[in-house]
């Protein structure tokens, strides 16, 4: 099952965190079927921005304010009337939760508080989709890929924090959202996404094209590490087809959370998705590795999506192969001075046609 355009045109859609990478390119696809969408979130934390590279702010009601303030974000909620909303806001970087654990844990979790405090205060709601991460499992390491019955839990602050989230959403669903008022309110966890536009730190491709555009060789700390890899846009089809699902009320209200991760080949050792990069590259792009002791970081993740693909009808479209070279020819073109809504747009219509 593919995402509806007759579904998504004309609803008014409440979206948090527009100003980030995944949420600019949920933007964007939200924009090309002609829904009403209200952003709500900082400023970009980069420069460049994917945001600001395709003027994403002209393609929503754009609201620059923060998470965490409840006051605000109720107002804008309310003002906006939205029937689904879909939170994607976050300290999502796992390096710099290290760095600074308590805003991690203040915009993880009680940023979600907030938001689920402002569905509260607007009547309009019906469907909610809140996006965590494939790092919420208790990581053994283990062979298998993770299901969604499976224990969550936390090795470093990032991964506890989306955790933490996910309990906090259990607890307002079944406090709030399932009596007198029913809102279909569930989890999204996905990880790993890679496209054009993303220009983070710490991020194995926008350092890898930054290395390679400098005509430099990037030094990886954990080549071997497998995750599972995926562009952006399919997650984000799959997060779609979960609120339109919501809204239908076609779901059973036991399904509260949903992997979205691509098919088991695709999960890659970091070293794989290097050399895949470098040669799509070319201009002799290489990388390197820094043997020595690093913060805890798992070394084995992956998730199964079997409920996604049973219930919601939802598939990957495109092979890693193909997101990464749709990666590497977004960079390509935007460096080369091609209009970078206009490759996003493009892209997009791909993948809604293919």
């Amino acid at each position: 099952m593919s995402v509806e355009p007759a579904f998504w045109a004309g609803q008014s859609v409440f979206v948090t965190g527009h100003t980030g990478f995944k949420g600019g390119w949920l933007a964007a696809l939200l924009h090309r079927l002609g829904a009403r969408t209200t952003g709500y979130a900082l400023a970009p934390a980069t420069e460049p921005s994917l945001f600001q590279a395709a003027a994403i702010g002209e393609l929503t009601h754009s609201i620059i304010a923060d998470i965490r303030d409840g006051e605000r974000l109720t107002a804008a909620m309310q003002a906006a009337q939205p029937k689904i909303v879909l939170h994607l806001a976050a300290q999502a970087l796992v390096g710099r939760a290290r760095v600074d654990p308590v805003e991690t844990f203040e915009s993880n979790v009680m940023g979600t508080v907030r938001l689920l405090e402002a569905v509260r205060a607007t009547p309009s709601v019906e469907a909610v989709v809140v996006v965590t991460s494939d790092k919420v499992y208790d990581n053994a390491e283990w062979l298998w890929a993770y299901r969604e019955s499976d224990p969550l839990g936390g090795k470093e602050p990032y991964g506890a924090s989306k955790a933490a989230c996910e309990v906090v959403v259990q607890s307002y669903r079944h406090a709030y959202f399932n009596g007198e008022r029913q809102v279909g309110v569930t989890t999204a966890r996905a990880g790993n996404v890679i496209g054009g536009g993303d220009w983070s730190d710490d991020r194995l491709t926008p350092d890898l094209v930054r290395a390679f555009a400098a005509g430099e060789q990037l030094m990886l700390r954990n080549p071997a590490a497998v995750r599972p890899w995926q562009h952006v846009l399919e997650p984000l089809a799959g997060y779609l087809l979960l609120a339109q699902k919501l809204t239908q009320n076609a779901l059973p209200r036991d399904l509260d959370s949903f992997n979205f991760g691509p098919a088991a080949e695709d999960a890659r050792p970091v070293a794989w998705v290097a050399d895949r990069m470098a040669a799509l590259w070319g201009d002799g792009a290489a990388w390197g590795h820094t043997p020595g002791v690093r913060p805890y970081e798992a070394k084995l993740l992956e998730v199964d999506s079997a409920r996604a693909r049973a219930v919601l009808g939802w598939e990957p479209k495109w092979r890693l192969d193909e997101g990464l070279k749709r990666t590497v020819d977004w960079y390509r073109a935007v460096g080369a001075g091609q209009d970078a809504r206009q490759v996003t747009l493009g892209q997009i219509e791909d993948h809604l046609n293919g």
